[in-house]
């Protein structure tokens, strides 16, 4: 289905292919209301959409995808409706900037060496624009040399899960970030859980540990989730009492065939994460 609501999408701040204005531009030809750009570990891509979402009439809340760890697994959580300027949220953002660097220059040496190629980190970051370099910069890198035939082959042999250039050093634990969106008075969201590779017992074990952390929601529409994996969520939700989040996890066209809204219906058994910052506005 296509939602009003959007919680999870990237622009060009991060990873995505379209810049902040452009998403928002887009969110609204495709009749979302509420849409939150959560950018990898930077809040700027929320900055820099705010003007363009007034004058097309869309509700945009800030927005960002924090990196940390938990059991030594990568675990990524969105926050919502936070202070941009506070000062924990920028003290998360350069943080996660130095871990980043760090990381992205780690990819570099790794890679260099397996494919027996210099890669110069100045030229990657040139794909950046500026903006933090993902591992997607890597292998747009890598196409462009005619290193790899493909993303999706940059990916599968050198980029992704278990594959040298998949460096998770430098990551907050769970419960730092956690605190991070807390403090700076947002919602912390457990972001596509239905994806981490842990036993059941180990992800009801993550999912006590965010919420004794102060986490508040886990998403329950997401993407191209199956059924069975939106039981999987629904069924954490009930159990921890957590609300339930939504959003496509949208990075640009042509991307694993989704667009910004695309995501299963989202389950009315479960409190939608928007209630929080709606009940505020009409108590004021």
């Amino acid at each position: 289905m296509i939602s009003e609501i959007d919680l999870h999408c990237h622009s060009t701040a991060s990873d995505g292919k379209l810049a902040p204005a452009d998403l928002v531009a887009r969110a609204a030809e495709r009749g979302i209301r509420t849409l939150a750009i959560t950018d990898h570990d930077t809040a700027e891509g929320f900055r820099q959409a705010q003007s363009k979402a007034r004058e097309v009439g869309i509700r945009l809340i800030s927005g960002i995808e924090l990196s940390c760890v938990w059991g030594g697994v990568t675990i990524h959580l969105v926050g919502l409706n936070f202070d941009p300027d506070s000062d924990a949220m920028r003290h998360a953002e350069a943080v996660q900037a130095h871990a980043r660097a760090q990381r992205s220059e780690v990819i570099a040496e790794r890679l260099s060496k397996r494919l027996k190629h210099d890669i110069r980190l100045s030229d990657v970051q040139a794909y950046a624009g500026g903006d933090q370099v993902g591992r997607p910069h890597f292998a747009q890198y890598m196409v462009d040399r005619e290193l790899v035939p493909s993303m999706n082959v940059a990916f599968s042999k050198y980029l992704g899960a278990g594959k040298p250039g998949d460096v998770k050093t430098g990551w907050p634990a769970l419960t730092e970030a956690v605190e991070w969106i807390v403090q700076a008075g947002g919602i912390p969201v457990l972001a596509h859980a239905h994806l981490y590779k842990m036993t059941r017992t180990k992800l009801r074990a993550c999912v006590n540990d965010f919420m004794d952390a102060g986490g508040r929601a886990i998403e329950v529409a997401y993407g191209q989730m199956d059924n069975n994996q939106r039981g999987q969520m629904m069924a954490l939700a009930r159990e921890f009492d957590l609300q339930g989040s939504c959003g496509s996890d949208f990075h640009g066209p042509n991307r694993f065939g989704l667009d910004l809204g695309v995501m299963p219906t989202f389950p009315k058994e479960i409190t939608p994460v928007w209630h929080s910052w709606q009940d505020a506005v009409s108590s004021c």
